[in-house]
């Protein structure tokens, strides 16, 4: 790796075969239209640590997303639309709501083996059968949730046309996500290929005879030890492996020495609230009204800590239930073995169980005062690493080498770190300077980004995630507190304050059940190349060859293991594709929070094809632009690669056309291809939105919003790309609209989810009657709130009416189509049918000029027609 340290990190695959040690000399050239090279840059091979039907329906449907509860596979794309308070009614317009209605992936049988090398059956009277029935498609229910999500669902055969870098091929894989119904779990070792690794699977071969069974990999015969002979395939459907996509091997034992698994409700993973003391009173008020909720809300059994630092570091202690105590140790320098052994041996109990502490943690949040000196609020001494080191050794407590006998219990799953905190860290090891003229700052930058980034691997190795929640106004220097949170497997989020959106987070940050112990290997077909990983991981050399000889996955060591993270795969053909189908097979061993050991295995397999256009059909818009919005969003690193990124944005668009579109007759201009219409509205939304555009005016929000999108799960993503709109209606129900400004019409109110906000805006008309405005206010903010119940982190929820300075927030974000012709004003955005002449002129006229191009505008400055609504 180039720089193991960095989160942006070239890797290469351990074979050989998949990629050369110099991405620059990759040994797959780009397609011959390519020779010069492209405005923007194709996929290299990066690991972002930042933090699955061939159907004509353009939804995300799954290649694998799988929850069964029988033997037979249950497929489902993300979640719909949550179920409202008041019903949404169903769009009006040629617009599709994200995610649609999910379609099931249609399983046709497996491969039959190639003739060309007949593997040697051990009885010959017996064929390897496929365990895939021919009409499975017709009886497979949708499930609920997906894991796997990829760009098309079919791949085509032809190399120069599948490898064009603008459209691009790739999945989204979410290991950690949950579901209500299960996968098929099996508490026994799985069957492996023991040449590649793979696992056995639905899609294998299998000789009846003898229980052997192909590998869909690497296409090896492999034994089962007898267990798969059988007299029929339908025999073989009571293995749930060779009956669903998706399983979960299962293994209780534990295998650590020293170590007893502890169930959840015995001992659960602690908390410990790093909080910054250095707060002004209406700040310091919000956190504690925060702080009091917080503890309200965790269960019985929660272990909880509570550390304040400024420039000193104060543990508090649980035993005085009468008065707030803390020790004291200083902030200048690490905490020495010493005042360690002395904190930790000590009578003080620095982690107690809310059951018996709740009345405890209200005092000590009572007792806090603010920050007395006359101080500016960047200027004063937080000593925020001296407090994280203590808070880590207080979860770690006695290690097993200081006790003389017994064994040492450790909570499941991963312990939290959670800093609150209200400015930058100033004092003591891993801070820097007050003032940033220092003359010193730059080497004292580095040495504390390179410490801060240690602290966050030392706590990885000790299974606990740093969460640091920021609010205020002040400043906290998001490079230099960054690299903790990423390394650790923790989030990084920025606040306006420490009222409720902070409260929110706190409760869901230690809420949110996690894994440790993650690993990721990846599989396809020889005939794939993985050119990218984007994602909280990075590059994991697993040595295997002992025991697999010809193991070509690509490992990657995931920080944690958590419903709210997906890794972004590019991948590319190899040459021309002659089979007819490609395999991908996915395999998640983690530790859960009950210290099982859980190997999820998820195989996909895809259809080739020669036809352009069956290609396209099969192009699912909205993971294609999450993935294109991925790979952009990675190389923009600050302000000025944003800039330049949306360049690349315009240069995709015009490829598209070129490579996948018609020409016009006698003309320059280029058809968008309409199998894929919504595709460029999503990119336009991704390069005048806040990831690219020129919304967020502080490098800090941009950069945490970045980082967090770069991990985020595929729901969440694509609402940070292209926002959502609810337009509120009589009798407190909401349609869908596309979010362009044409829906803000004076007499209505309006919800747009764009993933981190969430806005409600009220026309000046309804907001002048008193009652009206009321309740649509509130059914509006009902909605928003079911809308983002169980997202982390929870987004900021902003009211305001019509005309306000606040507006310009909602106003920023919409599609600007007021100055479009009537007629593509109504084929875009078909509800202005509905209004009179009068309201439609009373609307135009509402709308202040101003030079940001509309959608349309946009296209045919690249010279390219844009596409009708599907």
């Amino acid at each position: 790796m180039a720089n193991p340290t960095q989160p942006n990190v070239g890797f290469i695959p351990p074979n050989p075969d998949r990629q050369s040690p110099n991405p620059e000399k990759s040994p797959i050239p780009p397609p011959p239209s390519f020779a010069a090279t492209p405005r923007f840059p194709p996929p290299k091979l990066h690991l972002q640590q930042d933090q699955a039907s061939p159907h004509s329906t353009k939804t995300p449907n799954p290649a694998n997303g799988v929850t069964t509860g029988s033997l037979v596979p249950h497929l489902s794309t993300p979640p719909g639309p949550p179920v409202f308070t008041s019903p949404v009614r169903p769009a009006a317009v040629p617009f599709r709501s994200s995610p649609a209605s999910p379609q099931p992936l249609a399983f046709s049988s497996a491969p039959s083996l190639p003739t060309s090398s007949p593997p040697q059956y051990s009885n010959g009277s017996f064929e390897l059968q496929p365990q895939v029935s021919e009409s499975i498609e017709d009886r497979v229910p949708v499930g609920e949730s997906s894991f796997v999500l990829f760009s098309a669902h079919k791949v085509l055969k032809q190399k120069k046309q599948a490898n064009v870098p603008s459209l691009g091929f790739g999945a989204l894989v979410s290991p950690g996500r949950e579901v209500s119904m299960g996968p098929q779990v099996i508490q026994r070792d799985p069957h492996r290929c023991q040449s590649c690794g793979a696992y056995a699977n639905i899609y294998c071969n299998i000789l009846l005879g003898s229980g052997q069974w192909q590998c869909v990999i690497c296409r090896k015969l492999n034994g089962s030890d007898a267990e798969y002979i059988a007299h029929s395939k339908e025999d073989l459907q009571r293995f749930p492996e060779l009956a669903s996509p998706m399983v979960d091997y299962i293994q209780t034992g534990n295998k650590r020495p020293g170590f007893v698994p502890v169930s959840d409700s015995r001992m659960s993973a602690p908390v410990v609230l790093v909080i910054d003391e250095c707060l002004d009173e209406p700040h310091l008020h919000h956190l504690q009204s925060s702080l009091h909720a917080f503890v309200d809300s965790l269960p019985p059994t929660t272990r909880l800590g509570i550390v304040l630092y400024g420039r000193t570091v104060s543990v508090y202690d649980f035993s005085e239930e009468s008065v707030a105590s803390a020790d004291v140790l200083p902030g200048d320098k690490s905490p020495s073995q010493e005042s360690l052994k002395a904190l930790i041996y000590g009578t003080g109990i620095y982690l107690s169980p809310m059951h018996a502490s709740l009345t405890v943690a209200h005092s000590i949040f009572s007792s806090l005062r603010p920050y007395k000196l006359n101080i500016p609020e960047a200027s004063r001494d937080r000593c925020l690493g001296t407090a994280v080191e203590v808070a880590l050794a207080i979860i770690q407590g006695p290690s097993a080498a200081d006790l003389s006998r017994g064994v040492v219990k450790r909570p499941g799953g991963n312990s939290r770190i959670i800093v609150c905190a209200g400015g930058p860290n100033t004092y003591g090891p891993g801070s820097v300077p007050h003032s940033f003229s220092h003359p010193n700052y730059p080497y004292m930058e580095k040495t504390a980004l390179k410490w801060m980034e240690n602290l966050g691997r030392e706590a990885h190795r000790h299974n606990t995630v740093v969460d640091i929640l920021c609010a205020g106004t002040c400043p906290v220097r998001v490079p230099i507190l960054h690299p903790l949170a990423k390394a650790s497997g923790g989030v990084l989020v920025l606040h306006d304050d420490f009222g409720e959106a902070f409260g929110v987070n706190l409760q869901r940050a230690s809420a949110r059940s996690a894994g440790s112990h993650g690993l990721l290997e990846l599989r396809t077909s020889d005939d794939i190349l993985i050119t990218q990983v984007v994602g909280p991981g990075e590059e994991s050399h697993v040595d295997t060859h002992e025991t697999f000889k010809n193991d070509t996955a690509l490992y990657i060591q995931m920080l944690s293991v958590e419903e709210t993270q997906s890794f972004s795969l590019s991948m590319e053909t190899k040459g021309d594709i002659k089979s007819d189908f490609v395999f991908f097979q996915f395999a998640i061993q983690y530790s859960n929070v009950y210290q099982a050991d859980v190997s999820r295995v998820i195989t996909v397999r895809l259809p080739t094809v020669d036809s352009i256009s069956g290609y396209l059909e099969s192009v699912q818009d909205e993971v294609a632009a999450v993935l294109i919005a991925k790979r952009t969003l990675l190389r923009a690193k600050n302000h000025s690669d944003a800039i330049d990124m949306r360049a690349t944005i315009d240069e995709r668009i015009k490829d598209i056309a070129l490579k996948f579109g018609s020409q016009l007759p006698k003309s320059k201009l280029h058809c968008f291809p309409k199998e894929i219409s919504l595709l460029p509205e999503l990119l336009f939304h991704l390069r005048r939105g806040p990831l690219l555009g020129s919304i967020i005016g502080h490098e800090d929000e941009r950069s945490v919003m970045r980082n967090l999108f770069l991990n985020a799960s595929f729901d969440l993503s694509l609402r940070m790309v292209a926002p959502r709109c609810l337009m509120h209606r009589e009798g407190g129900t909401f349609e869908e609209l596309p979010a362009y400004d044409l829906a803000m019409q004076s007499d209505t109110a309006v919800v747009l989810d764009h993933g981190t906000d969430v806005f409600i805006w009220l026309g000046a008309e309804l907001g002048a009657e008193e009652g009206k405005s009321a309740a649509a206010l509130a059914a509006c903010r009902t909605l928003a709130e079911e809308l983002t119940e169980f997202r982390f982190p929870a987004p900021r929820i902003l009211a305001f009416k019509e005309g306000s300075s606040q507006a310009r927030y909602f106003v920023s974000r919409l599609i600007p189509a007021h100055k479009d012709p009537p007629y593509e004003q109504e084929a875009r955005f078909p509800q202005l049918r509905s209004l009179t002449s009068e309201q439609r002129t009373k609307l135009k006229s509402s709308f202040v000029h101003f030079d940001d191009p509309s959608f349309c505008e946009w296209m045919r400055s690249l010279k390219v027609v844009p596409p009708q609504p599907s």
